[in-house]
């Protein structure tokens, strides 16, 4: 018979248990209410007048993981009741697993301690700075590794991949125009309304134009521009290497005898140089053509008075200024969305880490060199 049998006999002040049949998995639920009717459940009375167990294992055939921690779990608790409970006859084939389910949930995890706030808080300090100096380290040495591959293609041109860069920048450029222009319409629009608003009380709505021109080419167009790519694009980037790099794709390519570098990554930080001066181009005109159109529905100001006024107020200098920092930022958004991607361990979580933080940092470094930029130009008089 295959079905898992416990019989007690109560000798003196000792129990006596036997076992047999298949202590295994597909018995579970009759071993369950054995054990349940001998420790003193509400399904059966305990003999309580025996003060130690022993448990006899020598006709069990059959004896599994699952049965093994059942047979723990009766010791474990004649043992907590005070009761000594021993284990014979048990074969030998059997005693690992038995010895093994012994030493499982014996530990008790340990209760933190409350240590000194301003260690805790120095630490926390130590582990920011490491990890910013590890990012910078890891920005560092793609850079390096770029400019050494965008070296050799110079050397030699036949072996640049055209077509991967051509089909980067169809997804990276083109396929963006559309949210791209309808994100900078609103900000140019959202721009015009809060300058004609506040600028009414002084009887200045015209100075809104100078406000949308000045503020579209020189800064917002650039800034928005590079958030959106780096929200679009940079995240993309990260999930194909670190998608290829748990796949171990990205080693296969070395085997092969190809840098993933300069397969991989230097099209599509190439595409992202180009790319984006042409989609900060369009966004600034969308932003502008939308301020044009607030102005003229909520301001009353006619088309031909806004352009007039938007020729006096901006100049070809604004105008480079948005353009010069484009690539930069072009620049640091692929740079960093492929070193994040290719530091993906081997899980989904990893992937997960490591497209955040490829935002992230890509926005908080975009912010910073368009501060650097103004800084800079305030400087030489642009």
């Amino acid at each position: 018979m295959g079905e898992a049998l416990l019989s007690q006999k109560l000798v003196g002040d000792r129990l006596e248990l036997t076992a047999s049949g298949s202590w295994t998995a597909p018995h579970a639920g009759e071993l369950e209410t054995e054990i349940d009717r001998l420790t003193g459940s509400p399904s059966g009375e305990t003999p309580s007048r025996a003060t130690d167990v022993s448990i006899d294992m020598a006709g069990v055939r059959e004896l599994d993981t699952f049965g093994a921690w059942l047979l723990e779990r009766l010791t474990r608790q004649w043992t907590a009741s005070g009761r000594e409970a021993v284990v014979v006859g048990l074969p030998q084939h059997s005693a690992d697993l038995v010895e093994e389910m012994h030493g499982v949930n014996r530990e008790t995890p340990p209760k933190p301690e409350r240590g000194n706030p301003i260690v805790s808080f120095l630490a926390v300090i130590g582990r920011g700075s490491t990890g910013f100096a590890r990012s910078f380290y890891t920005f560092a040495h793609m850079l390096g590794e770029v400019g050494m591959a965008a070296g050799r293609v110079l050397w030699r041109p036949s072996e640049y991949r055209l077509t991967s860069t051509v089909h980067q920048f169809d997804r990276v450029a083109l396929q963006a125009v559309p949210i791209i222009v309808l994100i900078t319409f609103l900000i140019g629009g959202i721009i015009a309304q809060q300058g004609i608003f506040h600028f009414r009380r002084f009887g200045a709505e015209l100075y809104s134009v100078d406000l949308v021109g000045i503020l579209v080419l020189r800064e917002i167009g650039v800034l928005i521009v590079a958030i959106m790519v780096a929200g679009r694009s940079g995240s993309s980037y990260t999930a194909e290497l670190g998608s290829m790099k748990m796949r171990e794709e990205i080693d296969a390519l070395r085997t092969m005898g190809f840098d993933p570098i300069e397969v991989l990554v230097l099209p599509r930080i190439l595409v992202l140089v180009v790319a984006l001066p042409a989609l900060t181009f369009i966004g600034s005109l969308a932003a502008l053509y939308g301020g044009g159109l607030v102005a003229w529905l909520y301001g009353g100001m006619s088309p031909d008075i806004y352009m007039a006024r938007l020729t006096d107020a901006i100049s070809l200098t604004h105008f480079q200024v948005g353009m010069i920092k484009a690539p930069f930022m072009g620049l640091v958004i692929g740079l960093v969305a492929c070193a994040e991607g290719l530091r993906v361990k081997g899980s989904a979580e990893s992937l997960g880490i490591q497209t955040t933080k490829s935002v992230v940092e890509s926005i908080f470094l975009v912010i910073v060199l368009d501060g650097l930029f103004a800084i800079f130009f305030a400087s030489i008089g642009m």
